[in-house]
């Protein structure tokens, strides 16, 4: 382990500007991240004399614990960063039940909604004009459940023709919908979660074969975006779930 020298602290800072790194603060979120083919490790740095992990065989920089404090977006950080790249991977067409975030930018709800997807044993998510699966927050909140599940970042356009080529099954949450609780599919479907105020926008609404809700009691409009999703996505999944 080698001491990280002041401008190779510089650079990190710059680059953390810029978004173009990952920095994982959390030790049970770098071990899932790396794990998964689209992350690229760049180093590790810490303030402890070893890793809180097995030696993986990355580089690693000491560092004093004010510049873990100065890198990382929390403030009780573990005295550990991951420094990575995301690459995405290749889309392709999911052979189960699937995700689409239409249009979503809070990144605590996504990242509620990605954890809950793989828990629900759900193969993919699609984040449509969605915040970045790269964002802190979205990671964090997903308890590193966004390194265990394919994610895949799409504009609008984009999404509607690869939905439309591959012929995709999508429902969509929507007040006016079907109650979900008596709903019946008997193939994989997508479920598409929308805009706390405005739902799911018109292009994708028109391309989805049906519309589901969960009943409430009177006085209540909707649920949180990531409430809502992640009880459609356990009812369609509750009966395949050990």
């Amino acid at each position: 382990m080698e001491r990280a020298t002041k401008n190779f602290i510089l650079n990190l800072k710059k680059q953390k500007r810029e978004k173009s790194l990952l920095f994982l603060d959390n030790v049970k979120i770098i071990k899932d991240a790396v794990k998964n083919n689209s992350i690229k490790v760049e180093c590790f740095l810490t303030s402890e004399s070893t890793l809180p992990f097995d030696d993986l065989g990355y580089k690693t920089y000491h560092v004093d614990a004010k510049t873990i404090e100065m890198l990382s977006d929390t403030k009780t950080p573990q005295n550990v960063l991951c420094i990575a790249y995301h690459n995405q991977d290749v889309v392709k067409k999911p052979t189960k039940n699937f995700l689409v975030v239409d249009s979503l930018q809070d990144p605590g709800n996504v990242g509620t909604l990605i954890r809950t997807a793989k828990a629900c044993g759900f193969e993919s998510v699609f984040l449509v004009d969605s915040v970045s699966v790269t964002n802190s927050k979205l990671i964090r909140s997903s308890v590193g459940a966004v390194f265990n599940i394919k994610v895949f970042s799409m504009k609008k356009e984009e999404f509607l023709k690869f939905a439309k080529v591959n012929n995709l099954k999508l429902l969509c949450c929507d007040m006016d919908g079907e109650n979900i609780f008596s709903f019946k599919v008997n193939s994989k479907v997508g479920v598409v979660v929308g805009n706390e105020g405005q739902g799911v926008c018109e292009d994708i609404e028109k391309i989805c074969y049906q519309k589901v809700k969960i009943p409430m009691s009177e006085g209540i409009e909707s649920l949180n975006a990531g409430v809502s999703g992640s009880i459609i996505m356990y009812q369609l999944s509750k009966d395949n779930l050990k």
